[in-house]
């Protein structure tokens, strides 16, 4: 049998789905096809009024029977679940880090005030802000390639981006330059005391039909316990907050045994307040830490911020 993988077009999702059908090691051909997020590449994250939007067609695909499996970033994927359809596998993680792009390959406290710098995330946003408030921190939509040629080309400064997505891109690369070959960009790592990044980045989640047993038989290869203990760990964090996949909030858990560390963040993009915390706890309990730490930050002023989130969302999408 001849696997058939659900994927983004993309560069990056097509490198993720053919890096996870080769750790198979069956037979797989790889199906294409755009998101709504995909058809829309020069507007906004933040202005549409749907969730899903980078794994919906994938995922008809998938429950239609015309695929097999999915291949998803993990930290597009909805905090809902979809009724007939299961996590199979979540494979190794990639380095959850983000990174920033330079040519001159600056750091977040040397680059020049008033430098611009893209990013399509409110959270990496207000957390680079909250570093350097004289920088302009602009948005900026594409894929890898396209962003990083802007960084080559002085319409930015700079660019910060998941460096998981650099490694999967760019594996050959190794000498200090990152990107297409020819562009002379270098790239500097965001610790997480820096920026936290996104819930469940640097991960990816396979998706089959919770009543496909042979292709779930399949998956059970390559998942990770570690890797699935820390994305459920992130995301039922960011899911305690009641934020979706646009809410300003970082997270990263690290397992160790058996012990559970987990660090957490929320933005509010209308004050410009960041608010950090940790919690720690048993691995067997990823959804207690999770929601102890839910709990701290909320009682930190948390509550009152994703008020205002909600707030300015209504705004936005005239609700």
């Amino acid at each position: 049998m001849t696997l058939r993988i659900a994927t983004r077009r993309s560069a990056l999702a097509r490198a993720q789905a053919t890096q996870l059908g080769q750790a198979l090691g069956v037979p797989f051909e790889l199906v294409p096809m755009a998101t709504t997020g995909d058809l829309h590449p020069d507007r906004a994250v933040e202005s549409f009024d749907s969730k899903g939007l980078f794994v919906d067609s994938i995922r008809k695909a998938v429950l239609a029977g015309d695929c097999h499996l999915a291949v998803h970033s993990a930290k597009d994927l909805p905090g809902e679940e979809v009724p007939d359809l299961t996590i199979g596998a979540y494979p190794p993680r990639e380095d959850p880090r983000d990174v920033l792009i330079t040519r001159e390959g600056h750091t977040i406290g040397s680059l020049p005030s008033l430098a611009t710098i893209g990013t399509s995330s409110g959270r990496r946003r207000l957390q680079v802000l909250r570093i350097r408030p004289d920088l302009q921190v602009l948005p900026i939509r594409g894929n890898i390639d396209t962003r990083l040629r802007k960084v080559a080309d002085g319409e930015f400064a700079g660019v910060v981006v998941a460096l998981a997505g650099l490694r999967r891109l760019y594996t050959s690369e190794e000498s200090g330059g990152v990107g297409p070959l020819g562009l002379p960009l270098r790239a500097v790592t965001l610790e997480p005391g820096e920026c936290l990044p996104a819930p469940a980045q640097g991960a990816l989640a396979v998706e089959c039909r919770t009543d496909d047993a042979a292709t779930a038989g399949v998956l059970r290869a390559v998942d990770d316990p570690a890797t699935r203990v820390a994305v459920r760990a992130e995301r039922g964090f960011q899911r305690r907050l009641g934020g979706g996949c646009l809410t300003p909030i970082g997270a990263l858990a690290t397992v160790s045994g058996g012990t559970l560390e987990l660090a957490g963040m929320l933005a509010d993009p209308v004050h410009r307040r960041v608010v950090r915390q940790t919690a720690s706890g048993p691995a067997a309990a990823p959804d207690q830490v999770a929601g102890d730490l839910a709990a701290r930050i909320r009682e930190m002023g948390g509550d009152i911020m994703l008020e205002h989130i909600a707030a300015q969302t209504r705004a936005t999408h005239g609700a």
